[in-house]
């Protein structure tokens, strides 16, 4: 999943399109010893005490929020994901419009 949402940010942030993803019930140390190894570039939001996950209601992980231009939820997608698939490229490119 990291090297997958890492794709897509490179391929879409000049789009305007933000992957931000949420570590959620691990500590500071554990999370910043393991993203450098996975290349990661894009910002990680720490959630060390779930409050995340009950906010936002995630029943699995990973759980990836489709968030418009004016802040309304567009999509909500549970599991993994072919978001770097011609078809979930697609469906990015078309929301970016």
């Amino acid at each position: 999943m990291p090297s997958t949402i890492e794709k897509v940010h490179q391929e879409f942030k000049d789009a305007g399109l933000a992957v931000v993803p949420i570590s959620i019930e691990e500590g500071r140390r554990k999370v910043t010893g393991w993203a450098p190894s996975k290349s990661l570039t894009m910002p990680l939001l720490l959630d060390p005490d779930g409050d995340a996950t009950v906010a936002y209601r995630v029943t699995a992980t990973p759980t990836v929020f489709l968030i418009g231009r004016n802040g309304k939820l567009v999509a909500k997608a549970l599991g993994t994901k072919a978001w770097t698939s011609e078809q979930g490229r697609a469906l990015l490119k078309h929301l970016l419009k």
